[in-house]
């Protein structure tokens, strides 16, 4: 996925977890990793040794994601919940729960930033075309988006949000 340079809207929860992943990948883990690459190179022949093959190979991906997780946290625009007005209305960092009615289903769902997509906890990026069709919304609205199934149309029975205590 090619990173942009829009902007990066993200919870402060979910930017905690950049940075506590960043932290473990270059104050943790690079540096066991820089010792076992260290160790095994003076162990002579490089061509045949695992533990330096692999070793750089895993510093080079190390690296990759750290550079990743730093352009993406100078992206992020922290939106906290306890700032915003108006939450009775669906926008970023609401947990909605909306009422399918076409097969009388209920589904929870919290609007969050790309870095932060966990579908199986609910968690869905706010430009997701459910996400779009949602901001703005309120209780009772009807929200109707264009799924692989065809149109679905959802009602909005619960809107809220969680307070950070990050």
């Amino acid at each position: 996925m090619a990173v942009t340079d829009e902007k990066n809207y993200i919870t402060p929860e979910g930017f905690a977890a950049l940075q506590a992943e960043f932290h473990q990948l270059y104050k943790v883990e690079r540096p066991e990793v820089v010792r076992t690459v260290a160790w095994a190179a003076s162990n002579g022949d490089r061509s045949e040794n695992g533990d330096y093959i692999y070793g750089k190979r895993r510093l080079r991906q190390i690296d990759g994601r750290c550079k990743h997780l730093m352009k993406r946290m100078d992206l992020a625009e922290i939106v906290d919940s306890a700032k915003q007005q108006h939450l009775e209305k669906i926008y970023f960092g609401a947990w909605v729960t909306l009422f399918n009615l076409s097969n009388d289903t209920e589904t929870t769902y919290r609007i969050v930033g790309k870095d932060e997509l966990a579908p199986s906890q609910g968690y869905i990026s706010w430009v997701s075309p459910l996400a779009k069709a949602m901001l703005g919304k309120g209780l009772g609205d009807t929200v109707r988006v264009q799924t692989p199934k065809g149109e679905e149309e959802f009602e909005v029975i619960d809107i809220r949000y969680q307070l950070s205590a990050v």
